[in-house]
């Protein structure tokens, strides 16, 4: 079957079973092209929470979809490869955070969405790279605990003034990037800008001209004047960066920012957990109890909106 073919099939069945198709920015480009909505993390998650759909197909990683199903209960969440996982999620265990609380009493824990539903249940609100700076803030907390990424955390501490406490996760595609290579990349492109994500190391951060989300990246190479840009971030971003600026040059700060887990979903795999969604083999589930505490940490999440 063509690739036309399987796009057309996988449109007609989203119709026909009411469906959504929710895509991250570091998905296949041929993926991407295909959504309904194509986002950041918060975006995606503010989409699961407002659809009207009956299913929802979510081609990222695993703690995505739980997301959606923790927020939209009554739907039907479908993860075409039930084996795209994410590294930093599996980083830490609600156990280990709950020993996190018993040895700092009262201070507010603030988690990373890369992170299971498990461990947002035990989390007083739940942020994204694009909202981490003022959930942070909203705590109202002069001492805060960020988890599981240490990089994010350290870049919020520059941007509130709070103590933030974190655990030492991270994400592989972002953390392995190191200074000297950026600086390398910009001496082969001087004078272009730099901007990256915040799961970046600091000393990375430091020579960015910005820091920002998959859709702040977007936002920012829109509006730069520049005709060159550098990019910290996995490289499915340059679809949408290509697609959204399409004058522009996008040159990675490093080609060895390629996710394996964000590339796992095929178009084959859309189609075929779309055509067995009735079997439940895709079916992202939460149970009740974790549901049920997971829940006002994502949406005490979206009442805080974007940076």
């Amino acid at each position: 079957m063509s690739g036309d073919t399987i796009q057309q099939e996988i449109r007609s069945l989203l119709a026909e079973k009411n469906g959504v198709l929710l895509v991250h920015n570091y998905q296949r480009g041929e993926i991407q092209d295909l959504a309904d909505i194509a986002g950041d993390s918060l975006a995606l998650s503010m989409a699961a929470a407002k659809t009207d759909a009956d299913l929802i197909v979510f081609c990222g990683v695993h703690f995505m979809a739980e997301s959606a199903a923790i927020l939209s209960p009554d739907k039907t969440v479908i993860l075409p490869r039930m084996d795209a996982g994410c590294p930093m999620a599996d980083m830490i265990t609600a156990e280990q955070l709950r020993e996190v609380k018993a040895a700092h009493p009262g201070v507010p824990i603030v988690t990373y969405v890369n992170s299971s539903a498990e461990v947002k249940a035990e989390s007083d609100i739940c942020c994204t790279s694009s909202n981490a700076i003022s959930v942070t803030r909203s705590v109202g907390s002069d001492t805060v605990y960020l988890a599981p990424d240490q990089n994010l955390a350290q870049w919020v501490a520059r941007h509130t003034g709070q103590e933030v406490l974190y655990w030492n996760g991270y994400c592989p595609t972002h953390h392995r990037v190191r200074a000297e290579q950026v600086r390398q990349v910009m001496a082969r492109h001087p004078g272009a800008p730099f901007i990256a994500h915040p799961e970046c190391r600091p000393e990375v951060l430091d020579l960015a001209d910005a820091v920002a989300s998959t859709s702040g990246i977007i936002a920012y190479c829109q509006s730069v004047a520049a005709d060159t840009v550098i990019v910290g971030t996995e490289t499915g971003m340059f679809h949408q960066l290509r697609k959204n600026s399409p004058g522009k040059t996008f040159v990675a700060a490093s080609e060895d920012m390629i996710c394996p887990n964000m590339k796992l979903t095929s178009l084959d795999d859309v189609l075929e957990a779309l055509q067995t969604a009735e079997s439940g083999a895709n079916v992202v589930r939460v149970p009740d109890d974790v549901r049920a505490r997971a829940v006002a940490a994502l949406e005490k999440m979206l009442a805080a909106g974007r940076d």
